[in-house]
C-alpha cells in the first residue's frame, strides 16, 4: 500500500459569505421558468447561459436538462454532418429539488466510447450541511477493466467546525472530506482535513491511500519502490497546484452582499461565453443520439 501524505496552506473563506452566495443562488434558480422553446429565465426575464430543458417539468424531479446545441454548419454537399466518434453527449436529470431540504442531480456523459453517471446531493442548499457524490463509469465494448466507481463526501458543518477550533487545539478527529474509488486492480482512499493557522489562514492536510488488489499488489509494490519518488512529487505539486489556484480565486473574489451579490450571480448565470449560442434560440432537431437510450426523448413542457 502506498499512502502519500501533504499539507498546504491556503486564504480562509468567510462562511458568512459562503452561505449567502449559496442561498442567493438557490433562490435564483428557485425564480427562474421555462420557456416552450425550452430555455431557462430568470426572473428579470434573462435566459441561464448554456442550459435547455429537454423533457419534462422545470424544477421538478424527473426534469432532464442539456447545453444549448451550437450551430453546425452542412457540408459541401448541404448536409449537416453526423457527430463523430469522439463526440460528447451529456444530460443532466433532476432528481429533486427541495431548497429547504436536498437538491439532487444526476449527470451523464458519454465521449470517446465511454460512459460516465455523476451523482450529486446537496443537503440544505440555503445554507449547505453536506455534499455527497458518487462516479461510475464503463466502456459498453469493454470488459471490467473498463469499470470504475467513487464515492466522496464533503461534511461542511464538520469542515466550519474544524476551522473554528483554536489554532492550539487538536486536529479533527473525523476528516470532513473523504472520498474512495475502486476498480478492479486497485483501491484508493483520499481525505482531507482543516486546520486553522494562527495568521488567520488554513492549513490543509491531504492523504492519498491507494492498495493493489489481485495480482497487481506485488507488481505494484516493486514498481512503488523505484518510483515512489516521482510518485511523491507529482503528488505534492498536484496538492500545491490545487492550493494556488484556491488562494488565486479568493484574491480575485469581491465579496458582495445582499442586492450587488443577487445581481453578480445573475449576471454570471446569464453571460454567454464567446462563440456560444444564446439560449432560446431555434431548437436543434438534429443533436446527437442519447446513448442512454430512448426513454428520455420528449419535448420540454414550462414550469
Amino acid at each position: 500500500m502506498a499512502r502519500l501524505t501533504h499539507t498546504v496552506t491556503v486564504a480562509p473563506l468567510d462562511r458568512g459569505w459562503f452561505e449567502e452566495a449559496a442561498g442567493t443562488l438557490v433562490d435564483l434558480l428557485d425564480g427562474s421558468r421555462a420557456r416552450a422553446d425550452g430555455s431557462v429565465l430568470l426572473a428579470d426575464g434573462r435566459a441561464v447561459a448554456g442550459l435547455r430543458l429537454l423533457k419534462g417539468r422545470h424544477l421538478r424531479a424527473g426534469a432532464r436538462y442539456g447545453e444549448t446545441p451550437e450551430p453546425v454548419k452542412p457540408g459541401a454537399d448541404g448536409r449537416v454532418p453526423a457527430p463523430g466518434p469522439s463526440a460528447t453527449v451529456g444530460a443532466v436529470v433532476l432528481r429533486a429539488w427541495r431548497p429547504a431540504h436536498s437538491v439532487e442531480v444526476e449527470s451523464r456523459v458519454a465521449e470517446d466510447g465511454l460512459a460516465l453517471r455523476l451523482k450529486v446531493r446537496l443537503s440544505e442548499p440555503r445554507r449547505p450541511r453536506a455534499l455527497d457524490l458518487s462516479l461510475s463509469g464503463h466502456r459498453p465494448a469493454g470488459g471490467s477493466l473498463y469499470r470504475f466507481s467513487g464515492r466522496g463526501t464533503a461534511d461542511l458543518a464538520a469542515w466550519w467546525a474544524a476551522v473554528d477550533r483554536l489554532p492550539s487545539a487538536l486536529p479533527a478527529a473525523r476528516p470532513p472530506v473523504t472520498a474512495r474509488a475502486a476498480h478492479r486492480l486497485a483501491k484508493a482512499r483520499l481525505t482531507v482535513t482543516p486546520h486553522p493557522a494562527d495568521d488567520g489562514s488554513w492549513r490543509i492536510s491531504v492523504v492519498l491511500s491507494v492498495r493493489g488488489r489481485w495480482l497487481l499488489r506485488p507488481v505494484g509494490a516493486v514498481a512503488l519502490f523505484f518510483a515512489r519518488r516521482p510518485v511523491e512529487r507529482g503528488f505534492r505539486e498536484a496538492v500545491e497546484n490545487a492550493a494556488a489556484q484556491w488562494n488565486t480565486a479568493l484574491a480575485e473574489l469581491t465579496p458582495r452582499h445582499g442586492e450587488a451579490l443577487r445581481a453578480e450571480i445573475a449576471d454570471a448565470l446569464t453571460e454567454t461565453e464567446p462563440g456560444k449560442t444564446v439560449p432560446g434560440g431555434p431548437t436543434d432537431a438534429g443533436g446527437p443520439t442519447d446513448p442512454w437510450g430512448p426513454a428520455d426523448i420528449g419535448g420540454p413542457e414550462a414550469r
